[in-house]
Formats: structure tokens, C-alpha cells, sequence
């Protein structure tokens, strides 16, 4: 069989779907990404895979979305696939439209957050909620990856048989590691005394670093923040550099950018947070569990599913400083505490974000 496998940005292709194209390919099928272009796609054609680059945009403009939608159509036609399997709410939307109109046998959707569960104006709620509904119509294969969102979808109306699947993270990849956490501490200049807070986020508002930064503050001297992440050229809304320029952490802030070594960066942290105002079902959290960390994280769709509160980690209400740093600083200080917690958060997370199980239960459901 041909798949095309269809996301908004490269960001997504390389950290998303790259795994699933992998299975695909291990189970015989021909798999071509498709994307917006950037710099990140040359890691996914480094592996072999065919990339298409089309004009996709995290974008409700008229225009934005036509040439968006004209491109797949054109594609699609030209590849002439047996199933389109399409991401993102955006993209996802565009995908399934063009694949129905242009005569795809099988139509897959695997919702990753649904636009109508984020804050923003009703207008806006109320065109991802359209947007979804009618894609339910298009779907053959409707997936989400979290329990939340595939309820979401069988009440509303969105899909009667969608099912969640879930993420997953590779644990031969994202474990302890004790080299790692010696080398990286020496070169950040942490302190013997020293414990590291990580957060591994694009730097955009809703994941909650106005929040964070206020919280610091009140954590204590020995804890340092190190911040992993950039703002893409598709992101919109409020710019973080002069909350982070302004946050008088000093050298206790370590803004490390956009990196590859993800898996040693955790290893060398202590704490992980993502006190986000919306989620799918985020992979840093999964790859925090898996390297033994506890992790504070906000009580909402998806955290709460992979978050134990009280024993892999922490939930607090979102945009909430004060219970953001009490639970920050209740970790920061009991050694004992963050050693039982990232036990057990590392034991959940082997038992449901296996990735080889995640992509397997996937490609099963595809029909791959």
C-alpha cells in the first residue's frame, strides 16, 4: 500500500510522525510525508523517507487555507495513494477534504487537540468545532491521542467510533542515564546543591511560562530553570523572550534553544514541568516519565491522563502561580519525594507509552 501521511509544519513531521512512518515502512508499505517545508525535514529524508512540501499554514485564513487545500488536492491526484492518513486540526481538515474529493479508498484522522478546547474566542471555537464535525464526515478511521478528546468526539457527534491511541516515546532512548547527567550538569555549571527544573516546549504563551517564571521566583535559590524550546515561524500570539529577559532569574535561567539531545536533557534534570493552559497528549511528559522524573503539570486534557496526582508527579489548576510553586518547591526540597515519584512515573510510563506498542496498536488500526 501507499500512504501519505499529512501534518501542518515540519516541527510535527520530524517529532510526530516520523515513528509511525518508520513502522509503516517496517511492515512493507510505501509512506510519503507531507508538510509545510523547513529544516527539520531533512532529518526525516536523512532516514530515506519521500517528503512533499506544501504550502500548509497554522491558519484560519481564507487564502491560507485555499492554496493549502489546492496543493493537497493536486498531490493526492499525482500520488495516487490507498489511504491518507492527516494530523493537526488544520491540516487535518484539508487533508481528509482533499483525500475524499480526489478519490482516496481509506481517509484516517488522528486529532492531536481539538481547536474547540482551547481558550480563544467564540468565533473561533465555533469554526474548529464546524471544522471537526464535518471532517467526522470524511473519516473513515478517526483517532485521537487522548482518552479525553475520543470521548469528546463519540458526544458531540464528531465521530461514533473514534478511539484513542495514545503517544509513545522510545525507553531504549529516554531512560537514565547517569553519563548524561554528569556531563550536562558540568557544562550548565550546576551546582553540587543544585536541582534543575526542565520544561521542553515551544516558547508561546498557552504553555504557561508567564506562569512558571513568576513561579521561580518563589521555589527557592537552589533550583535553576532550563528551558528547551523555540518559537516557530508559524506560532502566533505574544512573544516570551521579554518575559524570560525580565524574570530576574539570572544565572539560575538557562535558555537552551531548540535541541536533538532531548533524552540527555532530561536525564540531567530533576523536576520536569509543563504547566501548559491546553494539551493533546504531550510527548515531553512522556519522555520526562521515562527518564525518571517527577513531573507539575496543570489539571487538564491530557496531563490528567498521564499524570498520577501524588505519585508520578504533581496537577495544579492552570495559570495558577501560587500552586505551581508550592508544588514545585515541595519537590525541589525532598530529594526522597522526587526519586519515588520518578519511579513510578518511569514504571506508568513503560506500561502505556511504549512507542513500538503505540505505532503497532496505530498501524493495526490503519489497517497497515
Amino acid at each position: 500500500m501507499k500512504v501519505l501521511e499529512i501534518t501542518n509544519v515540519d516541527f510535527s513531521l520530524r517529532h510526530f510522525l516520523l515513528p509511525l512512518m518508520r513502522g509503516i515502512r517496517a511492515r512493507g508499505h510505501e509512506v510519503v510525508g507531507v508538510s509545510a517545508d523547513g529544516k527539520l525535514l531533512d532529518i526525516v529524508r536523512g532516514e530515506g523517507f519521500r517528503v512533499a512540501p506544501v504550502p500548509l499554514a497554522r491558519s484560519l485564513s481564507p487564502v491560507a487555507l485555499w492554496r493549502g487545500f489546492w496543493a493537497l488536492y493536486r498531490l493526492i491526484r499525482a500520488e495516487k495513494p490507498d489511504l491518507v492518513h492527516a494530523h493537526m486540526p488544520i491540516s487535518g481538515f484539508l487533508g481528509r477534504l482533499a483525500a475524499r474529493l480526489a478519490g482516496v479508498k481509506v481517509v484516517a484522522y488522528t486529532c492531536h487537540g481539538y481547536l474547540f478546547n482551547q481558550p480563544g474566542p467564540a468565533w473561533r471555537r465555533g469554526l474548529g468545532f464546524a471544522m471537526e464535525w464535518l471532517g467526522g464526515r470524511l473519516t473513515d478511521i478517526h483517532l485521537t491521542v487522548s482518552a479525553d478528546e475520543a470521548a469528546d468526539s463519540r458526544r458531540l457527534g464528531i465521530s461514533g467510533n473514534s478511539t484513542a491511541i495514545g503517544n509513545g516515546r522510545d525507553p531504549a532512548i529516554y531512560r537514565p542515564n547517569p553519563e548524561a547527567r554528569t556531563r550536562l550538569r558540568a557544562e550548565l555549571g550546576v551546582p553540587a546543591d543544585g536541582v534543575v527544573i526542565a520544561v521542553v516546549s515551544r516558547l508561546v504563551r498557552h504553555k504557561g511560562y508567564p506562569e512558571l517564571i513568576d513561579a521561580m521566583r518563589a521555589v527557592g535559590e537552589t533550583a535553576q530553570l532550563w528551558v528547551v524550546g523555540e518559537r516557530l515561524a508559524s506560532d502566533h500570539g505574544e512573544d516570551m523572550m521579554p518575559y524570560f529577559a525580565r524574570s530576574g532569574l539570572g544565572e539560575r535561567l538557562h535558555l537552551l534553544g531548540y535541541r536533538e539531545d532531548i533524552a540527555d536533557l532530561m536525564a540531567a534534570a530533576d523536576i520536569f514541568t509543563l504547566p501548559s493552559h491546553f494539551e493533546g497528549l504531550p510527548m515531553s511528559i512522556i519522555e520526562a516519565m521515562l527518564c525518571g522524573l517527577p513531573v507539575v503539570s496543570t489539571d487538564i486534557r491530557g496531563p490528567r491522563e498521564q499524570i498520577v496526582n501524588g505519585e508520578t508527579g504533581f496537577l495544579v489548576p492552570p495559570m495558577r502561580v501560587p500552586e505551581l510553586a508550592a508544588a514545585l518547591a515541595n519537590l525541589v526540597r525532598d530529594a526522597k519525594l522526587r526519586a519515588r515519584m520518578g519511579e513510578a512515573g518511569r514504571a506508568r510510563a513503560l506500561a502505556l507509552y511504549d512507542e513500538g506498542r503505540v505505532v503497532a496498536r496505530t498501524l493495526d488500526l490503519l489497517g497497515l
